[in-house]
């Protein structure tokens, strides 16, 4: 009797879990429209709409279901969603070439996949440099009905950082392409969710009489956040940034770093916080302040020489107006190189107590080198000498059916000459391109170490953040220089914090582990749109035999698509 008592609990509790988790369905378009992100009217790539595009929230377990329709006309799109690892659905990773097929004008694809895991996320194009115009929304996730967050709060803010051009991303992309280089420069203007300000004081322009700025629409008004005083805010902080390192502060208030990446970490108090393109966090702050006064939150330029004004909000303390205008001047972004300051902020991010901790051992080991060099006199991102060019037919289908001639299946290097100096340029600058596939035995354990290498120019080496798709990994350790045999001995195994995105600092080297048990075609690459179109980037291939169901639309293009529908496909 008290066996079968057991049972009808257990079972009453699955279904209780079905019955909470919920499919939450959207029908989207995408399309160009005018918009005035920092107060200049541009095209741009809207969903709907809107710029951002739509905020999705769900709970951990729910499904989410997008019909996606290409209102663009003259080009092809895809929709990444950064951070959720698409565990039995690789195809709805959204990347093109790699999981899908380019969803074509006119046409649709449904997205449908499970969100497992509560955290802060977004999604962005992920097809040519489409997010760098605007293709990109937050996707937050929160905790299963009946679960808890592991601290408290008493309301939440989402903050989506962007840096912005006034070029074209076509424009953009033929200088890339050309010979001679034309680089894209330093953004116009950074937003946060969508808004900034061109060529203007926003400080200066909130003192009374001021005529600093001309806010011309209200796609450009300045992002206010209503507080109560008293209370504790739960900040949800990403950046879609094209180009730009960040650093966010706000005037007279410390944040509480919890979440990286949705994950939760050892929290620990910070002034200010250093983010990259493709990471997100959830701070803590505290309206503990003079009630009477509303506060500067501030967003600056870090790793590259600012040439941009950095982005403000208003933290209005009620009932204060939220235009009246904060006693004390905006926080200062830390030197854009002081990058001891980086480095510290990164070695502190750890994981909570309860985190999964990695495997002590790695089976395989796979050092990539970030260089830049020359293809018949073009400028290229390689890796281990081999710039990425992806296939016309995805990966995924084409490994999953093992179609001759879709792709380079030529084994990539796992390692780089031991006698390179990656403090100066390089001796020889001249590369290939090639598919960069690595194929990975399934479950196995993965280290991977990202080595940074001066660029073609003397004393010249850039930040680059890493986004692995289709995983978290464990951030082992940063160096700097070249890395060597003797550093793993500095490995933290203890509390290593699980990222999607990592950093590799000027001149170093970063060092992070994953087990490849999620069966498909996943990108890891630099998310610097720029860096990604000159070939900076890998492709990670793990038991793909073990893929069911692939829809045939997404992958059905290219030159193989034809044996592919009528010699393979059910």
């Amino acid at each position: 009797m008290g066996s079968l008592l057991y049972v009808s609990c257990i079972i009453s509790l699955l279904l209780q879990a079905g019955l909470a988790s919920k499919t939450r369905h959207f029908k989207w378009e995408v399309g160009y429209m005018y918009a005035s992100p920092d107060c200049e009217e541009k095209i741009l790539l809207g969903i709907n709409g809107q710029f951002p595009g739509p905020t999705i929230r769900a709970k951990a377990g729910d499904t989410i279901h997008v019909e996606l329709k290409n209102a663009l006309h003259t080009e092809g799109v895809v929709i990444h969603w950064h951070g959720i690892r698409q565990y039995g659905t690789p195809w709805a990773d959204g990347t093109a070439s790699i999981s899908q097929c380019a969803i074509n004008p006119e046409e649709t694809y449904v997205y449908r996949f499970q969100v497992d895991k509560a955290g802060t996320y977004f999604y962005h194009g992920h097809y040519g440099m489409q997010r760098a115009a605007g293709l990109y929304g937050s996707l937050i996730v929160e905790v299963a009905d009946g679960e808890e967050e592991p601290f408290h709060y008493d309301g939440e803010f989402n903050l989506l950082l962007s840096d912005w051009y006034h070029q074209s991303i076509y424009d953009q992309m033929v200088g890339l392409s050309s010979k001679p280089f034309r680089w894209i420069g330093e953004p116009q203007s950074l937003l946060i969710n969508g808004r900034g300000q061109y060529n203007c004081s926003l400080a200066a322009h909130l003192m009374e009489g001021s005529s600093t700025c001309k806010l011309t629409s209200k796609d450009c008004a300045p992002v206010v956040l209503r507080v109560l005083p008293g209370k504790t805010y739960r900040l949800r902080v990403t950046s879609t940034t094209s180009l730009s390192s960040l650093n966010l502060a706000i005037g007279n208030h410390k944040m509480m770093v919890v979440e990286a990446d949705g994950n939760y970490v050892e929290p620990f108090i910070v002034d200010d916080m250093d983010i990259y393109s493709g990471e997100s966090y959830s701070v803590l702050i505290n309206t503990d302040q003079n009630p009477s006064s509303n506060y500067w939150l501030s967003v600056g330029v870090r790793g590259r020489k600012p040439n941009t004004q950095p982005a403000l909000a208003i933290i209005n303390y009620q009932p204060n107006s939220p235009s009246k205008l904060p006693e004390s001047s905006p926080p200062v972004t830390p030197e854009w190189n002081d990058y001891n300051h980086s480095k510290s902020f990164s070695r502190k991010i750890l994981a909570r107590q309860g985190t999964p901790k990695p495997p002590l051992y790695a089976e395989q080991k796979i050092a990539l080198l970030n260089t830049q060099n020359k293809i018949n006199g073009y400028i290229k991102w390689s890796i281990n000498n081999v710039s990425l060019a992806l296939p016309p037919t995805p990966y995924l289908g084409s490994m999953r059916y093992h179609l001759k001639n879709a792709f380079d299946p030529s084994k990539p290097p796992d390692n780089f000459p031991s006698d390179y100096d990656v403090m100066k340029p390089p001796k020889n600058p001249n590369s290939t391109q090639s598919s960069n596939a690595y194929v990975i035995q399934f479950n196995s354990t993965v280290d991977v170490i990202l080595q940074n290498a001066n660029a073609l120019a003397d004393n010249v080496s850039e930040i680059h953040p890493w986004h692995l798709h289709g995983h978290d990994f464990w951030v082992l350790g940063y160096g700097d220089e070249r890395f060597e045999e003797k550093d793993a001995s500095q490995f933290n195994l203890k509390n290593p914090p699980l990222r999607n995105t990592v950093v590799i600092f000027p001149y170093g080297w970063t060092a992070i582990r994953f087990v490849a048990d999620n069966p498909g075609v996943w990108a890891f690459h630099c998310h610097i749109e720029p860096h990604l179109h000159m070939g900076m980037g890998v492709i990670f291939a793990e038991g793909v035999d073990h893929v069911r169901r692939i829809p045939k639309d997404a992958i059905t293009c290219g030159m193989t698509a034809k044996k592919l529908m009528n010699n393979v496909l059910p």
